[in-house]
């Protein structure tokens, strides 16, 4: 039997959540510093309720863990809450949905008019540019092309002759400058570059978290990133 319920939050208000919820015995939980061990539970034993304690949930990390939950179609069942552990907020995140009209199938007529018949899915996903900072098209690149970011490496997801959206393991922040390298063979080019946007993320275990940030190009050689995009590209 799955356990009834897995619970996160701050080692120093776990006994007040689980308290505020009246969890049952059987009830998992975990620290607010065990986001990736909290999901791979929720995965693997499926409750059908999950509690994020309200100043965990308002962190990127907790952020993160809901909208992995959210994206899981296979947790689709489960119950997301947000309690605060001194009783005074409650929220149950629901899941974004679309109304979608299919086409009728032996509709009876009637002056005229139809009623298409309506169905609820999960909503698209938003494009991969939604903080809107894309001005130029954008090469999708193939899996396992990597570049430099301070020295670290990142996982090319996208690039254009002004910038980039990229994975690294390592915390970036919005506007803090960079240097980006990028290496093909013996032919290195490094320029400067500012982090447009960046939001952490809990990709599916096993593999590790990280950021996925767009980096706007300040100083790039066009034609050599226009070369290395189309190197590169799926």
């Amino acid at each position: 039997m799955p356990p009834s319920a897995v619970l996160i939050a701050a080692s120093d208000v776990m006994a007040a959540l689980r308290e505020r919820v009246e969890a049952e015995p059987d009830a998992l939980s975990f620290a607010d510093s065990e986001p990736l061990q909290a999901l791979q539970a929720i995965t693997t034993h499926r409750p059908p309720l999950v509690v994020l304690e309200r100043l965990f949930a308002a962190t990127p990390r907790g952020a993160a863990l809901i909208n992995r939950i959210k994206a899981d179609p296979s947790l689709a069942h489960l119950e997301l809450r947000v309690i605060s552990h001194t009783g005074d907020y409650v929220r149950t995140v629901s899941r974004p949905v679309t109304p979608v009209a299919l086409p009728d199938e032996g509709r009876e007529s009637g002056e005229g008019a139809a009623t298409a018949a309506t169905i609820v899915t999960e909503a698209p996903p938003r494009p991969l540019d939604w903080h809107g900072t894309r001005r130029a098209p954008r090469v999708r690149f193939r899996p396992g092309i990597e570049i430099q970011l301070d020295g670290n490496p990142a996982k090319v997801i996208d690039m254009s002759t002004i910038g980039a959206q990229a994975l690294c393991p390592k915390s970036l922040r919005p506007d803090q400058k960079i240097r980006v390298t990028i290496a093909v063979e013996r032919d290195v080019s490094r320029f400067r570059g500012s982090i447009a946007w960046a939001r952490f993320e809990l990709a599916k275990p096993p593999a590790p978290p990280h950021y996925r940030v767009g980096i706007e190009f300040i100083d790039a050689d066009a034609g050599w990133v226009d070369a290395f995009c189309h190197k590169n590209k799926v």
